[in-house]
């Protein structure tokens, strides 16, 4: 049976679309992916966000107040983070940040996808970082190929050291950097150097330096594929309204190579040049729809707009869309939807619990402890009497002289405690006291005190906690 011109295009296309729907490729690491590198708004996007681990390599060495301005002392229990110093009994802070940062990743990925990935991983930096030097020593993608495949000569031997030596270089830089965030970075390059460091930090320093030479120099996108847990879970975040690098296939099918005389109506807009794939830092091919390589990078965006110039057609035919917007659907706007409506409270209640133990610390923490057994004691006076253990943190610089002063009953009478208390910086200190009332004054059996511990030196550290006086049923 014999087709038609028009007929036959027609059928291409459906069978190009049906081969996209069937098409399935991870690299499993039998090929080595040189990506080439393309100027675009994408790449500037990334060179701009992978600036930001800047701040990573000289924020230890930043004083502040006369100590390092980030500095996660595990030794003595206490993080300083410029003029904040959160102690052990701070946890509840950083397990809300963590909670913000998890969140922050999964709103991000539901409206964008993996843009994490693309711009901000540090896996993705430091092998962008990696693969630049690469492409400067050794040159674009097909020259290295060669160099690979070629014998060893005393120039190919000079390229490869100068190329792993500054491998390396970063790599120790980077570990010697995370190192720096638990010790004083002065005091840590003066151990290093005098071969004096302690085990811990030679161990870090090996895991840092092996770590972040194999993953970014060799293994690459193979991290993404198979070690990230993130990359595996990102998927089941994805809904028809995330926006992603999205190949339109019904402008770009069939494809075709420009030649002399072609009807340019009878095929798509895509060319078949292969220069998305190869800009791609994971090696996939989204015309053949979306993958789980893809990090949303945007690199190929850049790739196919700069071919749709040369070949005068609109660019966007590889553009950020999300399926909805591929299929026709109207446009749900971003904060309708449910998924984001969760996060974006979740964020909200997060950053809330965060401002406000930040602006709730202080250099004193103070918490009682009510006696259970026996909840009060009837004296032979006949008053009631409670016993509590206050466990005060010193929280300052300096020792701390504190008295306790109670308020909420009147009568109420405290024994058990010195005039002044001293406590050690650092140091949490129980004061047992007991409090004595006249049973005529209580009008019921369970009442509300106030226990205010202050700073003899100092009256601005101080700090109050609600507690309760227990005594027998009034009838």
């Amino acid at each position: 049976m014999e087709y038609s011109e028009q007929e036959q295009v027609v059928e291409g296309k459906a069978q190009a679309v049906d081969l996209q729907d069937d098409y399935w490729h991870v690299n499993a690491g039998d090929e080595k992916v040189h990506a080439s590198r393309i100027k675009g708004r994408f790449r500037t996007y990334k060179w701009l966000t992978a600036s930001l681990w800047l701040f990573y390599f000289f924020g230890p060495y930043v004083r502040w107040d006369g100590h390092q301005a980030v500095l996660f002392d595990i030794v003595n229990r206490k993080f300083h983070i410029f003029s904040i110093t959160l102690w052990p009994q701070d946890v509840w802070m950083l397990s809300l940040a963590l909670i913000f940062l998890a969140l922050t990743l999964f709103v991000t990925t539901a409206i964008a996808g993996r843009i994490f990935c693309g711009y901000f991983c540090f896996q993705t930096v430091w092998t962008d970082v990696f693969t630049f030097i690469e492409d400067k020593l050794e040159g674009p993608p097909s020259k290295r190929r060669k160099l690979d495949a070629a014998p060893w000569t005393g120039r190919k031997i000079l390229i490869k050291i100068v190329k792993h030596t500054l491998w390396i270089v970063i790599a120790v830089l980077t570990g010697v950097t995370f190192g720096a965030y638990f010790a004083d970075a002065h005091w840590l390059w003066v151990q290093y150097l005098t071969l004096k460091a302690p085990l811990v930090a030679w161990l870090t320093l090996l895991f840092f330096v092996v770590c972040t030479y194999v993953f970014a120099g060799f293994m690459r996108e193979q991290v993404c594929f198979w070690l990230c847990p993130y990359a595996r879970i990102q998927g089941v975040m994805y809904d028809p309204e995330t926006i992603l690098p999205t190949y339109d296939k019904k402008r770009a099918e069939p494809r075709s190579r420009l030649k002399k005389g072609q009807k340019s109506e009878d095929f798509g807009d895509c060319v078949d040049c292969n220069l998305c794939v190869a800009v791609c830092p994971t090696g996939i091919d989204l015309r053949h729809g979306q993958q789980e390589g893809c990090i949303t990078c945007g690199l190929c965006i850049d790739a196919c707009d700069s071919i749709m110039d040369k070949v005068n057609r609109p660019k966007g035919l590889i553009r950020y869309a999300s399926l909805d917007e591929m299929e026709g659907k109207p446009k749900v706007k971003l904060f309708t939807r449910p998924r984001v409506i969760i996060y974006v409270s979740v964020l909200f209640v997060a950053f809330t619990g965060i401002l406000y133990g930040l602006m709730n610390l202080g250099a004193m923490s103070v918490s009682v402890l009510h006696e259970r057994q026996p909840l009060f004691v009837r004296l032979s006076d006949g008053s009631i009497q409670n016993k509590y253990i206050i466990k005060v943190v010193n929280k300052a610089e300096r020792k701390l002289n504190v008295s306790i002063d109670v308020e909420g009953l009147e009568g109420m009478e405290m024994a058990g405690k010195k005039s002044l208390t001293s406590i050690p910086k650092g140091k949490v200190l129980p004061i047992t006291v007991f409090l004595k009332v006249p049973l005529s004054t209580l009008t019921k059996s369970i009442n509300s005190i106030f226990f205010k511990v202050s700073d003899s030196e100092d009256p601005n550290i101080s700090s109050k906690y609600k507690s309760m006086f227990m005594g027998p049923k009034i009838d």
